[in-house]
């Protein structure tokens, strides 16, 4: 029996060693941890509230048609100039047909007037030149008229003979008259052609600003990647309608580089400046550290670029801590930073000043 007892209590004691063995274990690295955070809350400002940052620019179609060809797939690799779809051309080819035929018209009708301006131009030197002759000879009958009147008046000439005289005058200043005014109906004609010619020749510059925009069109008809990057989800199927404007798809630009956008405290950013070095643990690759620069500190809270800001002058207010976002220049080798996603969660890590 007291043997039986004997070896309970060396259990027991056993037992109360371990206990105390892994709690004083426990308690050391719990004060080492302590230690840790004191000397890394101390010497350094972070923030867990960070993500990695890409752009990701909107592929938008620049004119209207139906899909004829999809050429690639979700999250592909693609290259600048790599051709992504292709749009239908016939209507637009129709469209271009027409335009074309619209111009030739405009063009021979400008030929047209053209020709009517230099008839009507030599219609008017004529009736100019037809106007000396007139008047010549209306200056001949007045001559004439004036010395038969005298003659009337001394009676050389009979009545009759000095009637024809007056007859042929009369006649000389409505010939006169008669060509001045087709002088003048001519320089009217002159400006009506005229007027018409600046309307035609303005009509062919806009048809062949139609034919030249809808030649336009046919080159956006091949849409094709912007930049080397990874193409995003491919929402399109061949035959669908797109409109002009209309957003077809979204890459990711790999030529413009990554950084991050780290969310600080406004009671952290006295202790950050421009140029400072920073280390940062992505929780995607946790067993990586990344190295990089700030680049560039906001100059308003994130709440004030927000759709709707807040207003405090209303209502209780409840002060609550603002952040300010800070972009983070990635420094490391494309290689290194080539895995890391827009999007990625990370933790930021930088020395005080």
């Amino acid at each position: 029996m007291a043997t039986t007892t004997e070896k309970h209590e060396r259990i027991d004691r056993i037992i109360v060693k371990i206990t105390y063995s892994i709690a004083s274990i426990v308690l050391v690295l719990l004060v080492i941890y302590g230690l840790y955070a004191l000397v890394k809350m101390y010497r350094y400002e972070e923030t867990n509230d960070a993500q990695v940052e890409e752009y990701i620019n909107p592929i938008v179609s620049r004119t209207t048609g139906y899909v004829q060809e999809i050429k690639f797939r979700d999250h592909q690799r693609v290259y600048k100039g790599d051709t992504l779809l292709v749009i239908d051309k016939n209507e637009t080819m129709m469209e271009l047909k027409e335009a074309e035929a619209e111009l030739s018209s405009a063009r021979a009708s400008l030929v047209v007037l053209e020709s009517n301006t230099v008839t009507t131009t030599s219609s008017a030197s004529i009736s100019e030149a037809s106007i000396a002759a007139s008047k010549a000879k209306l200056w001949q009958q007045e001559k004439e008229f004036s010395r038969y009147k005298k003659l009337l008046a001394e009676e050389a000439v009979t009545q009759q003979h000095f009637e024809a005289i007056k007859t042929s005058f009369e006649i000389a200043k409505s010939e006169y008259k008669a060509v001045q005014n087709s002088y003048k109906t001519a320089k009217g004609k002159i400006n009506d052609v005229g007027s018409q010619l600046v309307v035609a020749k303005a009509n062919v510059q806009q048809r062949e600003a139609i034919v030249e925009h809808i030649k336009l069109n046919l080159t956006y008809a091949v849409i094709t990647a912007p930049a080397d990057g990874i193409m995003g989800d491919k929402t399109l199927q061949v035959g669908q309608l797109i409109q002009k404007g209309q957003t077809i798809g979204f890459i990711v630009d790999q030529d413009q580089g990554k950084w991050i956008v780290a969310n600080f405290k406004e009671t952290q950013i006295a202790n950050l400046k421009e140029g400072q070095e920073v280390e940062i643990k992505v929780d995607a690759y946790s067993k990586e550290t990344f190295h990089g620069t700030i680049q560039s500190l906001a100059p308003a809270t994130g709440s004030r670029f927000s759709l709707l800001p807040p207003d405090n002058a209303t209502g209780n207010f409840v002060k609550i801590i603002q952040r300010f976002p800070v972009r983070i220049l990635l420094t490391d080798a494309v290689a290194k930073t080539n895995n890391l996603r827009a999007g990625m969660n990370a933790e930021v890590l930088i020395p005080k000043l």
